[in-house]
């Protein structure tokens, strides 16, 4: 669930041809035509929403590289949501890891949204199939909650926060919204273990920046502009990491020109210093039901992180990258166990909310 970004200066565009840069330009879409999208996508839910409403709620939660790989049934009382693996990232999550956490982040939002719009009921992970998720329901009063609040507002803010300290007890609310059985929460805000995180993270990433699969899966799921965004609905959108829009040619060559291990690991040590904490989270076992549980809690996590004026997101290249898990596991006090989930915090300014593809489009006809 690791976002990327990439940041190319004026200058470069020059080199590039100011010409052409002009002409790509105007195919580029609006920005205003993608804000309005964005916003629409997020309006608050009716006061009795129907079941495909439910589910626009639950396809806000995060996932990775925003590929959105879910799947929705609906039948009487029941919503279930099951995986898309035609939407899942093998480079760097082979094991489909990413994938269940994902499907988690989608159910606990989707029961969050279901019961303050007067819709309780309980999730049940099916072992025998997929690794479905059933959402059965009944009538109830309507039972509003902050995090149920913040789920439009969250994002995964990936630009530099301001390094604030963050007090005791927003630590402590932030923990007990996390609390989901069979998963393990470690906070960090020591510098010394956040500097040792930090070198994790940039291990992993230099790892990865030197694989070319992995560079050419992550830039299939990079929409430089708003057009390419509003067509695919997906994506990771450059202007939501606060990187220029370019026309896709343009942003494809400027890629390749400047984006290496070290410019993105100096990003990333510089998000790391300014962040007030980091988040580690691991499920007791390493399988499907337990990754969806950690994608529960780490969707708590972000929308109480969201409720107190936080920001989030997601650095995972030590769970990315398989022989850097025993450091990191290490690290938090879990030797022998495989952590699934890191996200840095703090607070800073909002980026542009990433897209999402229509409900009807994730519901099975």
């Amino acid at each position: 669930m690791d976002r990327r970004q990439f940041l190319i200066g004026g200058g470069t565009l020059a080199a590039l041809g100011a010409g052409t840069w002009y002409v790509g330009a105007k195919q580029m879409g609006s920005s205003s035509d993608y804000d309005e999208a964005a916003k629409s996508m997020r309006a608050m839910l009716s006061a009795y929403p129907e079941a495909v409403d439910l589910i626009r709620y639950a396809t806000l939660a995060p996932n990775g590289h925003n590929t959105q790989p879910w799947r929705f049934d609906i039948a009487p009382h029941r919503i279930t949501i099951r995986p898309d693996f035609s939407r899942r990232t093998p480079v760097v999550d082979p094991d489909d890891h990413h994938v269940f956490v994902s499907l988690g982040c989608a159910a606990e939002t989707l029961a969050l949204a279901a019961t303050a719009r007067g819709h309780a009921g309980n999730l049940r992970f099916d072992n025998s199939g997929d690794g479905r998720i059933a959402f059965d329901y009944r009538d109830s009063a309507p039972a509003p909650s902050a995090l149920f609040d913040a789920i439009p507002k969250r994002q995964s803010t990936r630009g530099d926060y301001d390094g604030r300290a963050i007090s005791p007890s927003e630590l402590k609310t932030l923990a007990a919204a996390a609390a989901i059985p069979r998963v393990d929460l470690i906070l960090m805000t020591d510098p010394p273990r956040m500097n040792q995180l930090r070198d994790l993270v940039v291990s992993g990433n230099n790892a990865q920046m030197s694989d070319p699969t992995f560079i050419r899966e992550l830039k299939s799921w990079i929409r430089f502009n708003p057009r390419d965004a509003l067509m695919s609905g997906d994506g990771l959108y450059s202007a939501a990491s606060g990187s220029p829009t370019l026309p896709d040619w343009l942003g494809q060559r400027a890629f390749n020109l400047l984006v290496t291990a070290k410019s993105e690991s100096d990003n990333y040590a510089r998000q790391l210093r300014s962040s007030s904490g980091i988040a580690v989270f691991a499920g007791a076992r390493a399988d499907h039901e337990h990754w969806v549980a950690v994608g529960r809690a780490c969707q708590r996590f972000a929308l109480q992180a969201t409720a107190l004026g936080l920001k989030c997101a997601f650095v995972n290249q030590p769970v990315e990258v398989a022989a850097l898990r025993p450091a990191l596991a290490a690290l938090v006090g879990m030797p022998g166990r495989r952590p699934d989930i890191v996200m840095r915090f703090g607070r800073g300014p909002s980026l542009p909310y990433s897209l999402r593809r229509p409900a009807t489009t994730v519901i099975a006809s």
